[in-house]
């Protein structure tokens, strides 16, 4: 086989279909990757408790990078710790206060994984699946609510008043927060610390396993992926994913929808092709 890989992999768009489940062809190959000795990493926007279901199922224990890099931990190794790079809570409510200001239609901020959500609002509710405070969901003004540096925000702004938060981001908070749009139709901001990325969680990951950068093959599909793909030796786009991701990328594959992971990795290490096997 070839030389032992770190394989980074985006969830959303990437490692999983469009209804969010992991195709049989893309979980057998990247069993095939494991059990060929090479390390398999989930490099993630969700938080721990969005993604945990995904890594048990892809039956990891490799560390996992969570909320874009700025949560790196290991579950099954408590050696590891936890390196969390969050926000300044000061810089987070000066956040809020432009939302406010901008009659933004909500406001969520993670701590680890604690949510933190400014107004009841069933569509957001049901992505994480429980709204209970013994689940670690809180409902409120954040301005009240938020008593700790947050990992990850999530800003909600009207269509109309996009570029304008987008604008005082760049204007106020471009020296300490790194921020990016999901794009139509939800035009949801994800905000976080500018120190850390998937990049730099993944070099901490390499430097663990003493894996060149030659050797480091990352997938993705969208903007909170082009710190990662841009450093991988072996930077791999899905074809879903968006034109700039493709543009700095070494390679573009098929779509999440198409196995795209599974056919890259049988044609990168000469397997056989994952959907006919």
């Amino acid at each position: 086989m070839k030389h032992k890989h770190l394989i980074a992999l985006d969830l959303d768009g990437t490692v999983l279909t469009d209804d969010k489940k992991i195709a049989a062809p893309t979980k057998r190959m990247i069993k095939r990757m494991m059990d060929d000795g090479h390390i398999v990493v989930i490099a993630t926007g969700r938080s721990n408790r969005l993604s945990i279901l995904y890594y048990n199922e892809l039956q990891l224990r490799t560390p996992l990078i969570n909320s874009n890099g700025a949560l790196l931990h290991h579950p099954h190794d408590k050696s590891w710790g936890i390196h969390h790079t969050p926000l300044n809570r000061k810089t987070a409510l000066e956040i809020v206060d432009a939302c406010y200001q901008l009659n933004s239609k909500n406001v969520l901020a993670t701590v680890h994984d604690h949510v933190y959500l400014d107004r009841f609002d069933e569509n957001i509710i049901g992505f994480y699946g429980s709204a209970k405070k013994e689940d670690g969901f809180f409902i409120g003004g954040l301005k009240e609510q938020l008593k700790d540096n947050p990992t990850l925000m999530m800003l909600y702004p009207d269509k109309k008043h996009w570029q304008s938060l987008t604008d005082h981001l760049d204007d106020i908070h471009a020296d300490v927060v790194t921020h990016w749009n999901w794009g139509a139709p939800h035009h949801i901001i994800e905000v976080m610390n500018k120190q850390m990325n998937k990049a730099e969680a993944l070099k901490r990951i390499a430097e663990e396993y003493n894996i060149p950068k030659e050797r480091i093959i990352a997938f993705g599909d969208g903007a909170n992926d082009l710190a990662m793909i841009d450093f991988a030796g072996v930077g791999v786009a899905m074809g879903n994913a968006i034109d700039d991701l493709k543009t700095i990328a070494k390679y573009v594959t098929d779509t999440n929808e198409e196995h795209g992971v599974a056919n890259f990795l049988a044609n990168y290490f000469e397997l056989p092709h994952p959907v006919k096997s």
